[in-house]
């Protein structure tokens, strides 16, 4: 396990843009609006080979517990509890505010190791807030710049002695997995839907905790979060690890106006290329709507496996009407992948969760599946005899063998002449003819042709 360090201060002091720079990559979103963080992230950080794992929180505000804000500084209050070392930034160019000081009076009672960082320094226009922060009794301030990379040196050396005796073996940092060792590396499962589906109520439910933000406003989730996790099968007892990935509530492109809005959108969209498996979670009270099946376009575009969860199962009416419906619609706006997993589930009582989990690791096995080519071309050389590609113009299409080019998404290339000729609806008969009979269930398929280069036909 690698040290932890939580980055504190009121909100638009630079937290985020702190974060991004000890991991070295823009994880976090930044804005020049206050508040844009709201959960706690995580992220594997190095400075000047000292490793870490950074905690980036919300902005600390005075606010009444039952608020946004107080659900919001609740959450930083239990980042600070499994803390090694914390970080207090302050604004060097806008001086000490009350807020400030009534953050550093509770920071004073914790017993973790405080750094006090006065970002923004750069220049003179920091100077005297610099000097300023010396008041807070948090020992000597560190003038630091997150934006332009400046006093990470002096950082290093304040954060040295704390997390120096905590440095994991070398050891603990394998190299990369090779293909064999994917299915059992950690399942990276993302959740997306529009807003106010679930998401964060759902993820919370599985951890036993309340990890992320939640409550009845929609929209509160901004960042993409990752969620390292064990899930024990119920049935066989087995642990296996889990990295949840929580996604901002994807609107329709024409209602999402506001500039943020727009950022975090495209967070989620970036969080589900890195994902193996995606789980779409529709409302019941609302049943599947046109811009669920956009959202369900643009992840089978991306290649990853999709599986879709009705969410409030338990408030649900006329589920087994409810069910069909939906099932029939899936089957009909989603052609080009029928028979997606569906699941009810209930992100309040628990119901489903183990089995959609379950589920998908199963689509996952299927996603990485490689077949041998031998049993390939005997499946493949069955499907031409039980239905002849066609013969256009009296012209012959003659397809000779099949191979897997890749895995993750699963990938194959048909090797003939005339492919060109080939009409799609073939195509689709030997796609759903690969799923039905050869494992891969309702993953994405690429099928792409390929013909012999004659070499006596000129350019």
């Amino acid at each position: 396990m690698l040290p932890q360090v939580i980055i504190i201060g009121r909100p638009n002091v630079g937290k985020s843009t702190l974060f991004n720079r000890l991991v070295g990559k823009k994880l976090a979103l930044v804005d020049d609006q206050p508040g844009v963080t709201r959960d706690r992230r995580f992220g594997d950080a190095e400075l000047i080979g000292l490793k870490f794992q950074i905690v980036d929180t919300a902005g600390w505000e005075d606010d009444e517990a039952e608020t946004l804000p107080g659900r919001m500084r609740k959450q930083t209050e239990a980042a600070l509890a499994t803390a090694d070392v914390a970080l207090f930034v302050v604004d060097a160019r806008a001086g000490l505010t009350p807020l400030d000081e009534e953050i550093g009076n509770w920071l004073r009672a914790s017993p973790v190791p405080v750094i006090l960082l006065a970002n923004k320094a750069e220049g003179r226009a920091g100077e005297g807030g610099l000097l300023e922060a010396y008041s807070l009794g948090l020992g000597d301030p560190i003038g630091v710049s997150a934006e332009h990379g400046e006093g990470m040196a002096d950082l290093f050396e304040a954060l040295l002695p704390h997390l120096d005796p905590l440095q994991p073996p070398e050891d603990e940092f394998p190299e990369e997995e090779d293909e064999e060792a994917r299915l059992l590396a950690p399942l990276k499962l993302a959740i997306v839907g529009r807003p106010n589906a679930g998401k964060s109520t759902l993820i919370n439910k599985l951890l036993g905790e309340d990890r992320l933000l939640t409550g009845p406003e929609a929209g509160i989730t901004r960042d993409s979060i990752t969620i390292h996790w064990n899930w024990t099968d119920p049935k066989t007892q087995d642990t296996r690890e889990v990295h949840l990935i929580d996604t901002a509530g994807m609107r329709k492109r024409a209602n999402v106006v506001e500039k943020l809005e727009r950022m975090a959108v495209a967070d989620a969209r970036h969080a589900i290329d890195f994902a193996e498996v995606v789980v779409l979670l529709l409302d019941a009270t609302r049943g599947l709507e046109h811009q669920d099946l956009t959202i369900a376009s643009k992840v089978l575009e991306e290649g990853r496996a999709l599986m879709i969860a009705i969410n409030k199962w338990d408030v649900a009416e006329d589920a087994s009407g409810l069910f069909n419906g939906i099932r029939a619609a899936l089957d009909d706006g989603l052609a080009q992948v029928r028979g997606l997993p569906l699941l009810a589930v209930s992100a309040r009582t628990g119901k489903g969760l183990d089995e959609m989990i379950a589920a998908a690791f199963s689509i996952r096995e299927a996603w990485s599946k490689r077949v041998p080519t031998s049993a390939l071309n005997r499946w493949f050389d069955d499907a031409l005899g039980a239905n002849p590609p066609p013969a256009p113009g009296g012209k012959r299409i003659k397809l000779r063998y099949i191979t897997q080019a890749k895995t993750r998404p699963p990938g194959f290339v048909v090797f003939g002449t005339r492919l060109d000729l080939l009409p799609e609806s073939y195509k689709r008969y030997l796609i759903n003819g690969m799923r039905r009979e050869l494992g891969f269930e309702s993953v994405p398929i690429r099928l792409n042709l390929r013909s012999a280069k004659n070499p006596f036909k000129k350019d």
